[in-house]
């Protein structure tokens, strides 16, 4: 990731919880395992600026159904599956190809995209 304007990204989990995490400049693979808690991961590219990276074998590991990863999915793409496991959603890619961190308005824009299609609640405050 070259740029860093844009150092985050967004965890929505199976449960309907979700987070914001600091979007690396190397080590975005492990941050990715990390973040979702699964060793295969795909992208799913919703947007020249928006990717969704799903647990590549989260149906075979019997994970639940991700409801507001396939709902999201369904408004940017045509759906043709349920999606498994936690997802993150980033930015899209830069010249290089190296995946970018989320603008402070595409942050927002999702997590209120989420609270209103899937009625998750909203998380406590950090303490960190």
């Amino acid at each position: 990731m070259t740029d860093t304007q844009h150092p985050h990204a967004l965890i929505i989990r199976s449960d309907g919880s979700f987070e914001v995490i600091d979007w690396p400049t190397a080590g975005t693979l492990q941050t990715l395992y990390t973040g979702m808690g699964c060793t295969n991961v795909d992208a799913l590219t919703l947007s020249p600026r928006l990717t969704m990276w799903v647990d590549g074998e989260g149906l075979i590991n019997g994970k639940p159904v991700n409801r507001a990863a396939t709902i999201l999915y369904a408004i940017h793409r045509e759906p043709h599956q349920h999606y498994h496991g936690d997802v993150i959603i980033t930015g899209g890619a830069d010249h290089q190809g190296d995946t970018l961190g989320l603008k402070d308005d595409e942050i927002v824009s999702l997590i209120e995209f989420h609270l209103t299609f899937t009625n998750a609640e909203i998380p406590s405050q950090r303490t960190k």
